[in-house]
């Protein structure tokens, strides 16, 4: 991996040094999970109508769900399960039972690279929160089954796993070949358990791959990163792009978060150093960007309307009179940030975990937390899906809802 300028020591302590002496009410976690608890029992309700895994609402406040074969259904079975494992409510546990196994037909899902965000998230965390051994091993048996199914996206020539279909970038003009998103990093916790359970590593050594490639071409020099990029049969990068962000060398604010969380999972899971350098420093960028505003909750790209950046599209329908925030890229990064606490010391830990607690205490404030029977049934507001698709702008969002909750999980565990 290249050589990359960082962003200096003495901005990031500065940083630092303003989290910690700001003054933070502790937020009551265990109220949180109350609250979500109530919220997900009136979601589960409505989407028990539709038969549908939750993922969002449409504009006028209706619930729409996918089914099995889209990437979100394993956040909200995985979400239950969270709540679960803090309210310990039969309730709430039979329901996460029973949305998980409607989810067993997408072990084979393989049209797309999100099988270790449908089955991980849901199955995974079944594993970890049911006390129940016979369907712990059949669930486990699950999870080495859809590892399977997603080693056929894995091409040793490439050395990545395929994110896409052939597809053309979201302003039609370039058709991508071998196209990996950024996001695909998620997957891969996923191999590296099933190598565990197993005993077989093929599966780690396919997300080590898949990662150290990403590490080369994924990040600039400031360790800002690229949302999109295309391979040819060789592997070779071809096209460093976006799909979902402002510009292709603008960053995404949700792609920089799956880098942290991503290399920081990597590193857990293998500790080798550059996955660690990797995280470290994309928190930094996160951290430290001079557009984050206040409250930790950034918007749906770091670069959002800056000229310098002004892709050569026209976005002017898209443009609503303000730059949205994206409080699913906060739920993430404040989830990877309590984790990267644990795996370094001092003060750079403390650093980490004082900007995800202010992070998941804005979450946890009324601006982004939804009262109980409103939202549609989701917990936070204010997310993007993709703006220049307008698709899912100012709406909630399955995902941030899961990323919230392990995140508030994980600053519990450590307190």
């Amino acid at each position: 991996m290249k050589q990359r300028t960082t962003i200096s020591a003495v901005s990031f302590y500065l940083t630092a040094l303003a989290i910690s002496c700001s003054p933070q009410s502790e937020f009551a976690i265990d109220t949180q999970f109350a609250a979500a608890e109530k919220q997900y029992d009136y979601l589960a309700t409505e989407a028990a109508k539709t038969g549908l895994f939750p993922r969002t609402t449409d504009k006028t406040g209706k619930l729409v769900g996918t089914d099995e074969w889209d990437w979100t259904g394993g956040f909200f079975p995985g979400s239950l399960w969270y709540i679960y494992n803090q309210t310990h409510n039969e309730q709430t546990k039979n329901t996460a039972i029973r949305w998980t196994e409607a989810l067993e037909a997408a072990k084979d899902l393989d049209q797309h690279h999100d099988i270790g965000f449908v089955m991980y998230c849901s199955y995974g965390n079944a594993i970890k929160f049911l006390a129940d051994s016979q369907k712990v091993a059949y669930y486990k048996n699950i999870l080495v089954h859809s590892a399977n199914t997603a080693l056929k996206r894995y091409d040793p020539n490439v050395g990545l796993i395929k994110s896409w279909n052939k597809k053309k970038s979201w302003d039609g003009k370039t058709t991508w070949k071998y196209p990996v998103i950024i996001d695909n990093m998620m997957n891969l916790e996923m191999l590296c358990y099933v190598s565990d359970l197993t005993g077989d590593p093929k599966y780690r050594q396919v997300a080590i791959s898949h990662a150290d490639k990403t590490m080369e071409n994924h990040f600039r020099e400031d360790y800002s990163t690229y949302h999109v990029v295309d391979y040819d049969s060789t592997g070779q990068a071809i096209h460093q792009q976006t799909n979902q962000g402002f510009a292709d060398n603008s960053t995404w604010s949700r792609g920089q978060a799956w880098a942290i969380y991503g290399f920081t999972m990597m590193y857990r899971e293998t500790k080798k150093e550059g996955y660690l350098k990797t995280a470290q420093e994309a928190a930094k960028f996160y951290m430290n960007h001079a557009t984050l505003p206040a409250d930790k909750i950034p918007y749906w790209d770091f670069n959002a309307e800056q000229k310098r950046y002004t892709p050569d599209v026209d976005f002017s329908s898209r443009k609503l009179g303000y730059i949205p925030r994206d409080a699913s890229a906060a739920a993430i990064a404040a989830s990877a940030l309590v984790e990267l606490s644990t795996l370094t010391e001092g003060p750079e830990s403390q650093t980490y975990l004082d900007f995800a607690k202010a992070t998941l205490e804005s979450l946890s404030s009324s601006e982004y937390f939804a009262d109980q029977g409103t939202n549609g049934g989701f917990l936070l507001k204010h997310n993007v899906g993709s703006f220049p698709h307008d698709s899912e702008v100012d709406r909630p969002l399955t995902y941030a809802d899961y990323y919230y909750l392990e995140g508030l999980t994980r600053l519990k565990e450590i307190r």
